[in-house]
């Protein structure tokens, strides 16, 4: 049996980010977690802000964010980044982050995020709570010892966090599957699982070596 609800933001778990934006002189950290992919060519993606946020006008003038992902390690910045103003304080200095300047936008990278998606806005769509930025994905960066020799990207190994009704969670490292593997034939998924094998042994060692 269920318990019905009144409508509300109940899908979950979201991803949940820090986007940086400004210039490296002047730059703020806002975190969001009404995000996601909306194009896959062009890549495009998008971040839902509140107009009474201090980000909010720096994105709408600047046209410009870095969405940037967060391992656990950063949680508690991440945090600190939702509750606190950039108005009143360098949330960069106050966090011991540090900017990384960009390939196609002002706005800084933070170093210490395993994943940073350059993003430039296309399109403003206003709702009655938030402003969607629509942007196009303009670079990316990956921390390479998240990168095996075959340039296959190791999400498990960052140990990222999602947001789930007002908590954040650990993402669990542990793959269950992926695209299409409900109707792969045996021969392709002992394959695959000798592919896997190898790419994890290879993670541990690029891990050790940094």
């Amino acid at each position: 049996m269920k318990v019905r609800s009144t409508p509300g933001p109940l899908l979950a778990p979201l991803p949940t980010v820090m986007v940086s934006c400004g210039s490296m002189e002047e730059s703020n950290i806002l975190t969001v977690a009404w995000t996601g992919i909306i194009n896959s060519n062009p890549p495009m993606t998008y971040i839902s802000v509140q107009p009474k946020r201090h980000s909010h006008d720096i994105i709408e003038k600047s046209g410009e964010f870095v969405i940037n992902l967060v391992p656990h390690s950063l949680v508690k910045a991440m945090d600190f980044c939702g509750v606190r103003s950039g108005r009143d304080i360098d949330k960069f200095e106050a966090q011991g982050l540090t900017r990384e300047a960009a390939d196609t936008v002002s706005a800084p990278l933070i170093a210490e995020s395993p994943v940073n998606i350059e993003c430039r806005v296309k399109d403003i769509v206003r709702m009655p709570s938030h402003d969607m930025f629509m942007a196009e994905i303009t670079a990316v960066h990956v921390d390479e010892k998240y990168v095996d020799e075959n340039g296959a990207y190791d999400f498990g190994a960052m140990d990222l966090v999602a947001f789930n009704h007002g908590k954040y969670y650990r993402l669990a490292a542990e793959e269950t599957g992926f695209f299409g593997f409900s109707v792969m034939k045996l021969k392709t998924a002992k394959r695959k699982a000798i592919e896997k094998a190898k790419r994890k042994r290879s993670a541990k060692a690029q891990r050790r070596k940094g």
